[in-house]
């Protein structure tokens, strides 16, 4: 199967070449074209995000690769676990919004996640073979982004296409806004909790702009393990769908010879205040990660649609996160009704920010 929200044109392309059993098409309007283009195919071509849980959970496949962008990939999340399938998981949201949850479903239904984010891959694989009560801390690392170095104030007047230039990575413009803000790496902090069951006081975060070293553990006795590649996303991927297989791959190797020197530095919190927001969320636990990711979707869209400043970001969430109703332990409805409020919240709230 395969499944797209917006792309018609790259979901025919590869339905043609693949020619999976069902294609679903998340944008309703987009579905009579792409069922147009497909109908000489012995294709099933599906529509509506409703569509993701029943592709997710009733097709014939023993793995699922969810690279949904926000909210949208829980609940296929959800059902492909119930329906014991393997998930490859590259939607941090899922974890971020209802890790407890998720975490809880695994173990009923015995099945697993397989981290496609190259800094949790990167864990992944450095703990193979480890004892888990062996590691002290995990050491995720982060690029900077494009503004790595830049103070509070002179972020106020960055616009769009600069903050749309990361400086090692080609990703969607969702995420890439993420990078350029931290919260990515907040994101990644939440997943990492619950994808390795360490608390986040157990998580650090360290910029290396070089993107060479994806991530790290600390252990016990003092050493540290990294995995080290070219920023290659290609790699995780493969490593995701393979395991617990190593697959000959092509890609470029990278050359210690020729390459530049590592660097490290903390990060800026006072300059990029959503990575201490993300902190804050899993501290404080129940719904209030899911408010936050509510409101950083939100925030972002509106800073692509100019309609928010780059430093009204971390603010309007900060707001919305201050107005959300603490739920300690939510249901995935708690889950579903406090992204739907804090939605419209931050939606409600953009007038009064700049």
């Amino acid at each position: 199967m395969l499944t797209a929200e917006n792309n018609a044109d790259l979901l025919i392309s590869q339905a043609v070449e693949f020619q999976p059993a069902f294609v679903v098409i998340g944008c309703n309007n987009q579905y009579a074209f792409v069922k147009k283009a497909l109908e000489s195919y012995p294709i099933q071509v599906l529509q509506g995000r409703e569509s993701l849980q029943y592709v997710a959970s009733e097709t014939e496949s023993d793995l699922i690769l969810n690279a949904l962008v926000g909210f949208s990939g829980l609940l296929p999340t959800m059902a492909g676990i119930r329906a014991g399938k393997q998930i490859a998981l590259a939607n941090k949201e899922t974890l971020v919004v209802a890790g407890e949850l998720v975490y809880q479903l695994l173990k009923k239904h015995s099945t697993s996640l397989y981290p496609i984010d190259s800094e949790h891959s990167a864990i992944f694989q450095c703990l193979a073979g480890e004892n888990p009560g062996s590691v002290e801390k995990l050491i995720l690392t982060a690029s900077g982004g494009p503004f790595r170095g830049m103070s509070r104030i002179s972020l106020q007047d960055v616009k769009k296409d600069q903050a749309l230039r990361h400086p090692n990575w080609k990703m969607g413009s969702k995420i890439t806004i993420d990078s350029a803000t931290l919260m990515n790496k907040g994101l990644e902090v939440i997943e990492a909790r619950w994808l390795f069951d360490i608390p986040q006081h157990r998580i650090e975060v360290l910029i290396h702009p070089q993107s060479v070293i994806h991530s790290m553990v600390q252990f016990t006795d003092g050493s540290i393990k990294a995995q080290l590649g070219l920023p290659d996303m290609r790699i995780p991927i493969q490593y995701a769908i393979t395991f617990p297989e190593r697959i000959e791959s092509k890609f470029p190797r990278y050359e210690f010879a020729h390459g530049t020197a590592f660097s490290f530095e903390r990060p800026d919190y006072d300059a990029f205040p959503c990575l201490g927001l993300a902190y804050s969320a899993i501290e404080q636990g129940g719904n209030i990660p899911c408010a936050m990711n509510a409101a950083n979707e939100i925030a972002v869209s509106a800073f692509l649609n100019d309609q928010l400043s780059f430093t009204g970001i971390p603010d309007l969430i900060e707001q919305c996160m201050a107005f959300t109703k603490f739920i300690s332990n939510p249901s995935i409805e708690d889950i579903i009704s406090t992204d739907k409020e804090i939605r419209k919240l931050a939606g409600s709230s953009l007038k009064h920010f700049k």
